[in-house]
């Protein structure tokens, strides 16, 4: 239901997908403190994660938090229920799946009884019966929708927040699984955004690093437009309702 998919064709290496190492998730667990909140997606669908329990028990005492299209979401159940504390489904216009994945959403939490994860379901555009989505439990977030080859080219303006620097710089590091560590989870084929790799380098030391910091400063002085990554990404961090 991506519409990134499109750009396989320009660049193979997209399918190249693959689960990332377990023993790399232990060695990040044991760089996060507690209470940081901790995103256990990419570029993919957490629900295809073979250790998928054995992941979100690791990161206990974090504010644990995953998207997902919900449809392994009964399959999986009994290793997310009580182990994740936010669970966002996407729910994007004209998916011709739309029905089956309410359905399936709304027989999990029917099976939640109280127990985590809290819900949050993320309209992506003009959503098709959306209301129906306010009646379960949990809340709605929409989401204005943006082109198929990047956050840009957005259906309505974004949002700038007051400090001119994009937010997702300030606390949004993604690790892909080959340890890779980029400024953000904006979609980047070209991978103009890694900062560091895992493999060498502690994520304090990524994080508190050059490359990033260059990014920053680029931002402060208004010259966003001379990051590659940025210059082709009009998000700044702030998601915007349609």
């Amino acid at each position: 239901m991506c519409g990134r998919r499109k750009l396989e064709k320009n660049y193979p290496e997209l399918t190249n997908w693959g689960d990332m190492p377990y023993e790399m998730l232990e060695e990040i667990e044991r760089q996060i403190p507690k209470g940081i909140v901790v995103q256990l997606h990419n570029n993919g669908e957490p629900l295809l994660y073979p250790r998928l329990g054995d992941a979100l028990r690791l990161f206990a005492g974090r504010l644990r938090s995953f998207n997902t299209n919900a449809k392994l979401l009964l399959d999986r159940a009994d290793e997310i229920i009580g182990n994740l504390e936010t669970l966002v489904i996407s729910v994007i216009q004209d998916d011709p799946e739309g029905d089956e994945q309410y359905d399936i959403v709304r027989k999990f939490v029917s099976g939640l009884h109280s127990r985590k994860p809290f819900m949050v379901y993320r309209l992506l555009g003009r959503v098709d019966h959306a209301e129906r989505w306010g009646q379960l439990p949990g809340i709605v977030a929409r989401r204005i929708l943006h082109s198929p080859e990047g956050s840009r080219d957005y259906t309505r303006p974004v949002t700038v927040p007051e400090i001119g620097i994009c937010l997702d710089l300030l606390h949004h590091l993604a690790i892909d699984r080959f340890g890779d560590v980029s400024v953000c989870v904006r979609f980047d084929p070209e991978r103009k955004g890694v900062v560091g790799k895992l493999h060498g380098q502690t994520l304090e030391e990524i994080w508190n690093g050059p490359m990033r910091k260059y990014f920053i400063e680029e931002h402060l002085k208004g010259q966003r437009s001379s990051l590659f990554l940025c210059s082709k990404c009009d998000f700044y961090g702030v998601p915007r309702g349609d």
